[in-house]
């Protein structure tokens, strides 16, 4: 996705990158039978697509070899080919008359074969409807946290921006850090903790949002070596928002995650939103990432 700036310089992000890991996942036999809505509705568009060709081939191959079965059944049939392009007309309701079934047994395949035309074509069209309309987020995560000072207190700060521009109404913010620890026991678990937020929601949510986390004594960021600390126990940080969007009058929700490497300390964000001389507001997203050391 790109978005151009003041100087009309093509600037690339990619809102949908949530910085999430990749989870390998064993032990769990492959069963998209088990739940096959969630299955597709949750396939890439290309993989989509490719899914329901895929199962337009395979329906009119099973009832080109249904056709060829009785040598006859379909006048003008007495090729695989022939057969194949038959069951495409057929499954698809258009018949251009060459071809006809002139048995019982060609009658009978082909009733089948219309009823079939008739639940897949339905089926197709509420999926790629169901999938266009899933109401998504566009919410553009900065690269890096940042620990800078606010009235002479280190908060944590993570910058959002809403790609779409328009209205999202009661987001709210949620920021988590998660950790591995070892027990008495020498179990490993994960433990999450609520970073308590600054305001953790915001009732027009258009242009830009830093969440931010004060670090005072009750912060697990706290202290000299806390930092130090939570790398050893892999600590990640993790946040989500979620709201609702105006334009879709649905719920959406974000989330993004950084490992504790990415958080740049004694720095702040760049300022992206300048007021020019007619009121407006500016956003400029070529300098969206853009930390600067505090000393500046």
């Amino acid at each position: 996705m790109t978005q151009t700036d003041t100087k009309h310089k093509k600037i690339r992000f990619d809102p949908k990158d949530t910085g999430m890991p990749l989870i390998e996942i064993v032990g769990r036999r492959f069963s998209p039978y088990d739940d096959v809505y969630h299955f597709i509705i949750t396939r890439t568009w290309r993989g989509f697509f490719g899914l329901v060709a895929a199962t337009f081939v395979a329906v009119n191959t099973v009832f080109a070899c249904l056709y060829l079965a009785q040598p006859g059944a379909i006048d003008h049939v007495d090729s695989f080919e022939a057969a194949f392009f038959f069951s495409v007309q057929t499954l698809g309701t258009i018949g251009y008359g060459a071809m006809a079934p002139v048995t019982r047994y060609g009658h009978l395949v082909v009733s089948a074969e219309a009823l079939v035309g008739l639940l897949f074509t339905a089926m197709v069209t509420g999926l790629t409807f169901a999938k266009f309309a899933r109401p998504t987020a566009r919410i553009l995560f900065s690269r890096r946290p940042v620990i800078a000072k606010r009235n002479g207190v280190p908060h944590l700060m993570i910058r959002l921006a809403n790609w779409r521009h328009n209205l999202v109404a009661e987001a709210q913010a949620r920021v988590i850090l998660m950790t591995m620890e070892r027990t008495t026991e020498g179990e490993t678990m994960r433990r999450a903790t609520d970073l308590r937020l600054v305001r953790d929601t915001t009732a027009l949510f258009v242009l830009t949002w830093t969440v931010m986390h004060e670090i005072d004594a009750s912060s697990p960021l706290h202290g000299p070596g806390a930092m130090d600390a939570l790398k050893a126990k892999d600590a990640e940080i993790f946040l989500s928002l979620s709201g609702v969007d105006e334009t879709l009058a649905a719920n959406i929700h974000g989330r993004h995650r950084y490992r504790l490497e990415d958080v740049a300390v004694g720095a702040r964000f760049a300022d992206v939103v300048t007021t020019l001389p007619d009121g407006r507001r500016q956003l400029d997203y070529s300098a969206f990432h853009d930390i600067i050391p505090e000393t500046e």
